[in-house]
C-alpha cells in the first residue's frame, strides 16, 4: 500500500510568507490545492524547500496540522524531519503529531559530515524511534556528505522501518547501483527535477519535486508517462519544461520557484532571510518564459 502511495510525483512544498514575514496561510492553502488540482500524488511538508531552518517549533507544529486539514485525505502527506544531531530527531519524532502521516522524510545529517557509519547509525536510530515508515534523503550538495550505495543499500537491506530513499547527488551511476541492487520493495525518488526523466528512465519510482509547486499538470504527466513506458510522452515534457528547470535554480532554490508561483499570483514573493528574491536580471528572464510557456 505505501509503495504505490510513494510511487509517483510528491512535491516539496514551499512555506509562504506575508510582507510581514508571518506564514501566510491563506497562500498556503491556495498552493495545496493547486498541486492537488495538478494531479501530483503526496505532498511534502516541512522539506527544507519550505524554509524550515527560518520556522519556529511551534511553526512546524502549526504547518503539520494545517496541511494535514487543508489536505484532508485527498492525497497522502509525508512529513519532513531531519537533523544533524540524531537525539533531536527522534525528540521530534515523539512530538509531532504524525497519526495523518503516510511516511518520514529524513535529511542526512549536515554540517556534521559524519563517516558513512556515523550516518548508517543515525538512521537506524530514527528508524526505531519513528512510528512512521522512514524515507531516506541523500543530497550532499546541501549537507556536505554524500552518502555512498553502499550505506544506502545497507539500510534499505538490514532495517525494516526505512522503505524509500530520495536520491539528489547527481550521480547517476550511484543512483544506477541503488536501482539495481535494493530490495524490491524498496522505493527510490528522484530528488532532482532537471534529471528526473532520465532517472525514471532507468528505473526510479518517482520523484520529490520542488517544480511541481508550480508545474504541477505537466510535471506530474511527465512522470506518469515515464513510469508507464510512454517515453516519446514523457520526453515531450521534460523538454516542455526544462528552461524553467534551470531558471528555478541557476540562484537559489526555493527563492527561484517562489519567482514562479509569484508570477500566477499562487503565493508572494517573500521569504526569511537569509533567503532573498532572485536577481531583476533573472526574474526578467522568469517572467519573459512563463509569458511564453
Amino acid at each position: 500500500m505505501l509503495q504505490q502511495q510513494l510511487r509517483g510525483t510528491g512535491v516539496a512544498l514551499v512555506t509562504p510568507f506575508t510582507t510581514n514575514g508571518a506564514i501566510d496561510w491563506t497562500g498556503l492553502e491556495r498552493l495545496i490545492n493547486h498541486v492537488i488540482g495538478g494531479g501530483v500524488d503526496y505532498v511534502v511538508t516541512l522539506g527544507t524547500t519550505g524554509e524550515t531552518p527560518t520556522l519556529s517549533s511551534d511553526e512546524k507544529l502549526d504547518l503539520i496540522k494545517f496541511t494535514f486539514e487543508k489536505v484532508s485525505k485527498r492525497v497522502p502527506v509525508v512529513v519532513g524531519i531531519g537533523d544533524y544531531s540524531t537525539a533531536d530527531v527522534v525528540s521530534r519524532l515523539e512530538k509531532c503529531p504524525l497519526d495523518d502521516a503516510a511516511a518520514i522524510l529524513s535529511v542526512s545529517p549536515f554540517y556534521s559530515k559524519p563517516t558513512q557509519e556515523g550516518i548508517f547509525q543515525h538512521y537506524k536510530a530514527i528508524a526505531a524511534a519513528s512510528p512512521k515508515p522512514i524515507i531516506l534523503y541523500n543530497v550532499p550538495a546541501r549537507t556536505g556528505r554524500n552518502m555512498t550505495a553502499e550505506t544506502t543499500l545497507r539500510l534499505a537491506h538490514e532495517v525494516e522501518n526505512i522503505v524509500a530513499m530520495k536520491e539528489a547527488s547527481g550521480d547517476m551511476l550511484q543512483c544506477m547501483q541503488i536501482i539495481r541492487d535494493k530490495p524490491k520493495d524498496f522505493l527510490v525518488i528522484s530528488g532532482d527535477d532537471g534529471v528526473a526523466f532520465p532517472q525514471l528512465a532507468c528505473g526510479m519510482d518517482g520523484v520529490i519535486s520542488v517544480a511541481a509547486n508550480y508545474f504541477a499538470k505537466d510535471f506530474s504527466a511527465m512522470v506518469k508517462a515515464t513510469l508507464d513506458g510512454n517515453i516519446a510522452e514523457g520526453r515531450r515534457l521534460h523538454y516542455k519544461m526544462l528552461e524553467g528547470f534551470d531558471l528555478m535554480f541557476m540562484e537559489n532554490n526555493p527563492a527561484g520557484i517562489k519567482a514562479f508561483l509569484s508570477f500566477d499570483k499562487i503565493i508572494e514573493n517573500t521569504f526569511r532571510l537569509p533567503i532573498i528574491p532572485v536577481s531583476n536580471d533573472l526574474q526578467t528572464k522568469i517572467n519573459t518564459f512563463l509569458k511564453g510557456y
